[in-house]
């Protein structure tokens, strides 16, 4: 789809970072935006910035995790704006940290519904409107945790994030196969300076819990990617750009951190049937982790 004008994008997650990077990335390049997000306060405020520029933009409260959701926001869309060409699964959130062992089954549920589910839902919801269109790009966003497993992760997060990856693929490998004119892209950005961390904590179904509820590993590695991507993430309109320029060029993988030496070597362990060597991650992040676990210990034994 290289003549983005006037055509709709759909955007989930959409109140806040990437999402409304993307949203106000579509709205430069011409397009008309639907905007999903649970957030329906920010949705507004985002509706109203977007319509004092001129742009045709509709709020539609959504949880991706609920099938009914989806389907009702597909059918607003049409509706209101009479097509949808755009289809960004971009919703997530980070869940609680931790080894796959002691994160809880509702944690467990909840980050699976949302960003996995979420795409699911979505990818059922909107392929059939794009075919019938005979044109539509759908892009997901999961994350360089779905193409490396970091040493020092959240579990559920890089779970999903790797099945996110895998649908994309499989999604795209079926629509070539049809010689559909709908093309995918999955999003696999490192660190962006936005407030997953923050939005995730607000939007926690098990409300605030104490801190100590997270083992010490979890509790600074929470700490750390706060502070690693406050201090060291690309901006969200850098990576929105990133995926207008990936739509109009149709890639599949749209990369914004060169993490290839990290990526081969996973690809490398598979083929060579070694057993996993999880990345250090980049060395920024470590220092970070060092940092406040030595905090964290240092209060605990006192």
């Amino acid at each position: 789809m290289q003549k983005l004008e006037g055509r709709v994008a759909v955007v989930t997650g959409a109140a806040s970072g990437i999402g409304r990077g993307l949203a106000r990335a579509f709205s430069q390049a011409g397009m008309s935006v639907a905007l999903a997000d649970l957030d329906a306060a920010a949705l507004n405020t985002l509706q109203e910035e977007l319509a004092l520029q001129g742009t045709c933009a509709i709020a539609v409260p959504t949880d991706v995790s609920k099938v009914s959701d989806v389907e009702r926001l597909a059918e607003h869309v049409v509706r209101e704006l009479g097509a949808a060409h755009v289809l960004c699964n971009n919703a997530g959130v980070a869940a609680r940290g931790g080894a796959p062992w002691l994160i809880s089954q509702a944690d467990w549920e909840w980050i699976v519904g949302v960003n996995f589910m979420g795409v699911v839902h979505g990818t059922r919801v909107f392929t059939p409107i794009l075919l019938e269109q005979e044109e539509g790009h759908i892009v997901n966003t999961a994350s360089l945790a779905g193409l490396v497993v970091g040493a020092m992760g959240n579990a559920a997060y890089g779970a999903t994030k790797h099945a996110v990856v895998a649908l994309s693929e499989a999604t795209h490998s079926g629509l070539v196969a049809r010689g559909a004119r709908v093309r995918v892209s999955v999003l696999c950005p490192g660190p962006v300076n936005t407030n997953i961390l923050e939005t995730t904590r607000k939007l926690d179904p098990s409300g605030d819990r104490p801190a100590d509820s997270e083992d010490l590993v979890a509790r600074a590695m929470r700490a750390a990617m706060q502070r690693w991507l406050a201090e060291d993430g690309l901006s969200p309109e850098h990576v929105a750009r990133l995926v207008v320029d990936a739509i109009r060029r149709e890639v599949f993988y749209v990369l914004p951190h060169d993490w290839n030496e990290h990526i081969a070597a996973r690809m490398q362990n598979i083929l060579d049937r070694r057993s996993p060597q999880p990345i250090e991650g980049p060395p920024e992040l470590l220092r970070y982790f060092q940092e406040e676990f030595a905090k964290l210990n240092q209060s605990q034994t006192r």
